[in-house]
């Protein structure tokens, strides 16, 4: 079971979009990815609303988070937070794997 973490960082005048453009030009966003129990670490644009962001951030287990919230990295990730002056939204998930259940007749490649 991972745990997956959709953040929402919303500022003005595309501070968001500055903030994850910083986090990925730095390589912080990469020193992140390299974490051990980091299973993805991703920006996403929502195209309804312009001055947030998504961030998808998939982790192993509750260890490997833990490890990444008490890591110098979360000093600098609230550095970056602060210089945008963006606000945050969390929405936590619980992630199974299901054996015997396929989507792929809905998937197109």
């Amino acid at each position: 079971m991972s745990i997956m973490m959709h953040l929402y960082y919303t500022g003005t005048e595309g501070n968001a979009r500055r903030f994850a453009e910083e986090m990925e030009r730095t390589g912080t966003a990469d020193l992140v990815r390299n974490e051990e129990g980091n299973e993805r670490y991703e920006y996403f644009y929502p195209a309804a609303d312009p001055e947030t962001v998504l961030l998808i951030d998939i982790w192993k287990d509750q260890e490997a988070l833990d490890r990444h919230h008490s890591s110098p990295m979360m000093e600098r990730i609230s550095e970056l937070r602060e210089k945008y002056d963006l606000h945050m939204r969390a929405e936590r998930y619980l992630v199974f794997l299901s054996e015997g259940i396929s989507e792929s007749r809905f998937i197109r490649e």
